[in-house]
């Protein structure tokens, strides 16, 4: 029926993994729960402790890290069912109906990949995590109806059901290690003709990056589309930021933007990384790190 895989990093999953299992062993359904320790060295005896009694639990546990894509297609491989349910492990249950969810609609036929969605607190976090929240509450909290609008847009890994031999296949196409790549699976989805899902189903999101390791992140991330369009595996109508970005370069807009991430790059960075985190400018730093990053690669 459903494989449940959670790759995981130096992060306690034992609640994750109880509750997944509870609602599974009281909708009596044939499942499996599978967690990957890609790398781990924190909470690993204790997450095992907690979790290999429980029957159809599976632990994997690597030295190495491989990476979030790749520690996904391990799972992928290991699963025996055609229906994969990937959880990010910083992530909470938050609903006691949360797999029947799932279930139902699995049982329709209808959907090649089916995405929760996800969420997060309403109490504002302490100053170093408020960049995270407040994007994630912008950008990601964003209900069913207005996803299902335009299906392949958010498409969020951390909480999602798909079909092995479709994420077998897509999987397969991303050759980079990197942050960020859900945009360009949810481009792979709609190349496929995959018949895509969202529902009310989400997950709230517990392990918020600290405002400076998710601007980081997000330069990966911007590295990480450059990679893609140099490599002619994105168009820029597939991505927003692109579009923007190849714009400039038409109308020679991008050397002057290049001039204004040195010379304003600081003073975004220190609202970016402030009590009163600007989405707007958030938006502005990665346009402009994208015309600094793409003229220094010349």
């Amino acid at each position: 029926m459903i494989s449940i895989l959670i790759p995981t990093y130096n992060y306690n999953i034992q609640n994750l993994v109880l509750e997944v299992h509870k609602q599974c062993t009281f909708l009596n359904i044939n499942f499996e729960i599978i967690y990957l320790e890609d790398g781990s060295t924190q909470h690993v005896a204790s997450n095992k402790a907690n979790t290999s009694s429980l029957p159809n639990t599976t632990i994997l546990h690597y030295k190495n890290n491989i990476g979030r894509t790749n520690a996904r297609l391990v799972l992928s491989n290991k699963a025996q069912y055609d229906w994969l349910l990937f959880l990010d492990a910083d992530v909470k249950i938050i609903n006691t109906d949360f797999i029947k969810k799932y279930i139902n609609n699995l049982s329709k036929n209808t959907y090649d990949a089916i995405y929760g969605g996800f969420t997060y607190a309403k109490q504002k976090p302490k100053k170093d995590f408020l960049l995270r929240w407040k994007y994630g509450q912008i950008a990601e909290d964003v209900a069913a109806n207005i996803r299902n609008k335009t299906p392949y847009k958010i498409v969020i890994s951390a909480n999602f059901l798909i079909k092995k031999a479709l994420f077998n296949t897509l999987s397969s196409k991303i050759k980079i290690k990197s942050y960020g790549l859900d945009n360009y699976f949810g481009i792979l989805l709609k190349q496929n003709n995959a018949q895509v899902k969202h529902l009310d189903n989400p997950v709230l999101h517990l392990g918020l990056d600290t405002s400076k390791a998710y601007l980081n992140k997000v330069e990966e991330a911007i590295n990480a589309l450059l990679t893609l369009l140099n490599k002619n595996k994105i168009q820029a109508h597939q991505n927003k930021l692109l579009h923007v970005f190849l714009r400039t370069k038409r109308y020679k807009l991008n050397y002057i933007l290049y001039v204004v991430f040195i010379l304003f790059n600081p003073l975004i960075k220190l609202n970016l990384l402030g009590n009163y985190p600007n989405i707007t400018l958030l938006q502005i730093y990665k346009l402009t790190y994208m015309c600094y990053t793409d003229l220094n690669l010349k």
